[in-house]
């Protein structure tokens, strides 16, 4: 399975990283052998919310070809969900098996379109910025509707890889990774796969 960190310019750093130390931890431990990654963004450097840089290995690639799709927040989503050009590149990304976002992240799949008939969540500050993009605003840490899942704001970053991490895999490997990461605040089996709203 191929990976796509989306980045832009005024992402929260930890809204990235968070998911990204979790579920690159499917490789590392050899669950699923085929998993690789990209970093995409439509610049070869970006700019975190801090000032911190980073330089992407992809430019603009199609995202038609990576089988999971994630997509950080930061407060620049508020303004980057209205620019043509980066929603229509993030809707290449359409034929996805996942598509997966934290805070504000779903402000973006959703001017995309990717969360119509969808229940999904984010950063509780944007639960009103949400609503017009989706069939309901789940007040919640996570949601999975099917293969779509979103978190809440920055710290659920961590909670939302591992919980991707568990659907993929079982609680058995999740469980091995919480160690790895030392970060005993996940609960394995706590959520629910089958129903949309989390507990």
């Amino acid at each position: 399975m191929k990976i796509a960190f989306v980045l832009f310019d005024g992402v929260t750093t930890l809204d990235f990283t968070g998911f990204y130390e979790a579920i690159t931890w499917l490789r590392i431990l050899g669950a699923k052998a085929d998993v690789s990654w990209d970093f995409c963004a439509m610049q070869e450097e970006i700019t975190d919310d801090r000032g911190l840089t980073m330089k992407a290995n992809r430019v603009s690639p199609d995202l038609s070809g990576y089988g999971l799709v994630f997509v950080p927040g930061g407060f620049a989503t508020r303004q980057l969900r209205y620019d043509a050009d980066f929603i229509a590149w993030l809707q290449t990304a359409s034929a996805a098996t996942y598509k997966v976002s934290v805070c504000t992240g779903a402000l973006l799949l959703g001017a995309a379109g990717f969360l119509k008939g969808k229940k999904a969540t984010t950063n509780p500050s944007a639960y009103e910025l949400l609503a017009p993009y989706c069939a309901e605003v789940i007040e919640t840490r996570l949601v999975k509707d099917g293969n779509l899942f979103t978190g809440g704001g920055v710290s659920a970053s961590l909670d939302l890889g591992l919980f991707v991490v568990e659907s993929l895999t079982d609680s058995g490997f999740v469980q091995q990774v919480q160690v790895k990461m030392d970060y005993p605040y996940y609960r394995a089996g706590q959520y629910s796969v089958i129903s949309t709203k989390l507990i």
